[in-house]
């Protein structure tokens, strides 16, 4: 990347963070844009970003210039780690699984409901 890096700042939250890794959902403005899992193995990161949205070249660079800014640097800078690497697909969410049983209770509320709205 040249030094013109793009001004485009996206929005991270974090949904998950443990010693080795951290997810994250990514929003340009209030639009979802995708998600970012990495991986911190000793001293290389591994990335996987899921883009929901079509971005330019420059955009992506640029999300991946701030990924490294903002969360990669924060755990090992540049100067102290071997590599970081990022796998970037394209892909849609098609539905969520939830296995905890707060899920199938909330499943027997809904199924009751929609059962007296029958009568």
């Amino acid at each position: 990347m040249d030094d013109e890096r793009v001004a485009t700042k996206f929005r991270m939250t974090r949904l998950v963070r443990t010693q080795s890794s951290e997810i994250f959902l990514l929003w340009d403005d209030d639009r979802r844009i995708g998600q970012l899992d990495l991986h911190y193995a000793h001293d290389t990161i591994h990335g996987t970003l899921l883009l929901e949205a079509d971005l330019t070249v420059e955009e992506e660079e640029g999300l991946i210039s701030q990924i490294d800014d903002d969360v990669v640097q924060s755990y090992l800078p540049s100067f102290d780690r071997e590599d970081f690497l990022v796998t970037v697909f394209r892909g849609e969410e098609i539905s969520q699984y939830n296995d905890s049983s707060n899920a199938m209770d909330d499943m027997d509320e809904e199924e009751d409901a929609s059962d007296n709205d029958d009568r």
